[in-house]
C-alpha cells in the first residue's frame, strides 16, 4: 500500500466503492476508527479500546501501541484492514457479537467483545485466532487479521476474537463463548464446524492452551469438542495433557518473553503423552512475530495449515 509522501496529507486510496475508500500506512489510527466500514466497533480494532480517542499516529506507525509485538509489518496490517473494508463495501458482515445485549448489560466489560470474520469457501472448516498482547491489550492489527487473510486466501473460514483484557479467566471465558457462538449460528455464518481449529499466540495462545486442557465446559462454553487441531505460538505456558489435540507449536531462540527452552520442554511432554507435535523452532524472529515476515520464520503460516489439513476427517 502506497504511504503519503512526506509533508504532504495522507490520501485514502479509492477502490471502487464510494465512501468506502482504502486506508493507507500514512493514514491515522484515528482516520481507522472512524471509517465508516467499522461504524460502532471502530475502537475494537485497537489494541486498547482508548487508543482511538488519543492516537494520531499513523499506521505506519502502528507497532507503537504494541510493546510486546515485534516484526510488525504495515503493509500487512493495512492490507488486512482493507480487505474487510472491501468486504463491509459488498454488503457482507465483517463483525459478530458473541455476547447478548442482556449479557453485556449484565456485564458492561463484555462491550469489549466481539469477532472479526474473514470468509474462506461457504461451508468450509474455520479457524479462531486469538492474538496476544500480555492479556493488557489484544494484538488483532498485527497478529490477527493478516493470519486471518492468508488463511481466508486457502479457502478456510477465519475469525479473529477481541476479548477483554486485564484477566486471563475472562479472557479465556470470551473464548469459550465465541466458539460456542459460531457453533449456534454455524449456518447462517456459512461455516463447517467439524475440523475448527484453534490458533493462539503468547497471551492468546494461553486461552488456546486453557480450552484444550480442560475443555470449553470449564469456561462455562458448554460441552462442544475440542478443535482438531490447536496452533500454539510463542507462549511460557507449559501446561499439557494426553488429550490435547494434534498440536503445531512454535517459538524463536531469541524470544526475550517466552523461554525457548519452555517450549522445549512442552513439545516433549506432550510427545510423551502420545500427542502429536509439529514443532518449529527459529532463530531470529523475536517475540511477538506475527506472519515472521523478514525473519526465519517466514512462511510458518503455510506449514501450520498444511498440519491442520492433515488432520481435518477424510
Amino acid at each position: 500500500m502506497a504511504t503519503a509522501k512526506t509533508g504532504e496529507p495522507p490520501r485514502a486510496e479509492e477502490n471502487g466503492h464510494g465512501r468506502y475508500v482504502h486506508v493507507t500506512t500514512g493514514d491515522s489510527v484515528r482516520h481507522l476508527v472512524n471509517h465508516p466500514a467499522f461504524e460502532g466497533f471502530g475502537r475494537l480494532l485497537l489494541p486498547r479500546e482508548n487508543d482511538a480517542y488519543s492516537s494520531d499516529i499513523s499506521l505506519q506507525n502502528i507497532q507503537s501501541l504494541m510493546p510486546y509485538h515485534g516484526q510488525v509489518d504495515p503493509d500487512a496490517v493495512v492490507g488486512a484492514v482493507n480487505h474487510m473494508i472491501d468486504e463491509a463495501a459488498d454488503g457482507k458482515t465483517i463483525f459478530y457479537d458473541f455476547y447478548n445485549r442482556q449479557k453485556k448489560r449484565e456485564d458492561p466489560t463484555k462491550e469489549h467483545t466481539g469477532l472479526f470474520f474473514y470468509r474462506g469457501e461457504p461451508g468450509a472448516p474455520f479457524a479462531i485466532l486469538c492474538p496476544g498482547g500480555g492479556f493488557s491489550y489484544v494484538g488483532s492489527l498485527h497478529e490477527g487479521f493478516p493470519l486471518a487473510l492468508e488463511i481466508s486466501k486457502r479457502k478456510y473460514n477465519a475469525f479473529v476474537i477481541r476479548y477483554r483484557t486485564g484477566s486471563q479467566q475472562r479472557a479465556t471465558e470470551d473464548l469459550a463463548a465465541a466458539i460456542a457462538y459460531i457453533f449456534a449460528n454455524a449456518d447462517r455464518l456459512g461455516v463447517r464446524t467439524d475440523d475448527y481449529s484453534l490458533w493462539g499466540a503468547s497471551a492468546g495462545a494461553r486461552m488456546a492452551g486453557n480450552i484444550v486442557l480442560r475443555g470449553l465446559a470449564g469456561y462455562g462454553g458448554g460441552g462442544l469438542p475440542k478443535p482438531a487441531t490447536v496452533v500454539i505460538a510463542y507462549t511460557g505456558q507449559s501446561s499439557f495433557s494426553k488429550d490435547f489435540p494434534p498440536t503445531f507449536l512454535m517459538v524463536s531462540a531469541d524470544d526475550r518473553i517466552a523461554d525457548a527452552s519452555v517450549v522445549d520442554a512442552r513439545a516433549g511432554d506432550l510427545r510423551s503423552a502420545g500427542v502429536e507435535v509439529e514443532y518449529r523452532r527459529y532463530s531470529n524472529a523475536g517475540h511477538g512475530f506475527g506472519l515472521g515476515t523478514g525473519t526465519d520464520a517466514d512462511g510458518w503460516i503455510e506449514d501450520a495449515v498444511r498440519f491442520w489439513e492433515r488432520h481435518m476427517a477424510k
